[in-house]
């Protein structure tokens, strides 16, 4: 049996072939769009300033003018004609009166009977015999001022005059700076060394009394 082959039959159209111009029409159309987007989406740019033309100043500096001279000085004075002197007349002395008589002095002369004899004179008292206070020696060499080591290390010297009141044994009561050596510390150590000194009283007729005595305290670094 015979069966006949059909052949297939393409009912696909043909393909088309490219139109270029179509192509090249719509390539051109998109890149106006694109540099139209582009020049807008640009920020403006300023216009360029105006350059303002410089105006020169002329200035004419004028000069003062000169200060006038100085006036003539004035012509000097004429001297003066020298006045002489007056002659002062010396003033004659007046004379003076002549001075009274002294009237005349009558003394009647007492006899010697009339004339009492003078009392005798009463006999003169005894001179009292006073002696002054003064500082023991032997205590003083004991207990000597103290250098301070400010005063000592600063070179510093001077003299304390104290003025010092001891009673009738002899032992101090009160020390008193009567002239400073100019330094606190010399001073203080004077003072703190005379209340351990040891005085002989004053006496008057043989009995020892209170007194005040004035000692001298040298500082010397000598």
């Amino acid at each position: 049996m015979t069966q006949d082959l059909e052949t297939p039959v393409d009912n696909r159209p043909e393909r088309e072939e490219l139109n270029w111009a179509r192509v090249a029409g719509i390539t051109m159309a998109i890149a106006v769009h694109a540099a139209a987007l582009l020049m807008m989406l640009a920020p403006p740019k300023a216009p360029p300033p105006e350059v303002e033309e410089e105006q020169a100043t002329i200035v004419n500096i004028i000069r003062p003018p000169p200060p006038p001279p100085p006036p003539p000085p004035p012509p000097p004075e004429p001297p003066k004609p020298i006045t002489p002197p007056r002659q002062l007349t010396t003033p004659k002395p007046t004379p003076l009166p002549p001075p009274p008589e002294a009237p005349p002095i009558v003394v009647d002369d007492p006899s010697p009977v009339d004339v009492p004899a003078p009392p005798p004179a009463p006999p003169s008292p005894p001179a009292p015999t006073t002696t002054l206070g003064s500082v023991d020696p032997s205590s003083r060499a004991q207990n000597p001022p103290r250098y301070p080591p400010s005063a000592l290390r600063a070179g510093i010297e001077g003299t304390v005059i104290l003025v010092i009141s001891i009673d009738a044994q002899g032992n101090v009561l009160d020390v008193e700076v009567e002239r400073s050596s100019r330094n606190r510390d010399l001073d203080r150590a004077a003072v703190q060394a005379a209340r351990k000194w040891r005085f002989n009283p004053a006496t008057e007729n043989g009995v020892a009394v209170a007194s005040r005595v004035r000692v001298p305290v040298d500082f010397n670094m000598n």
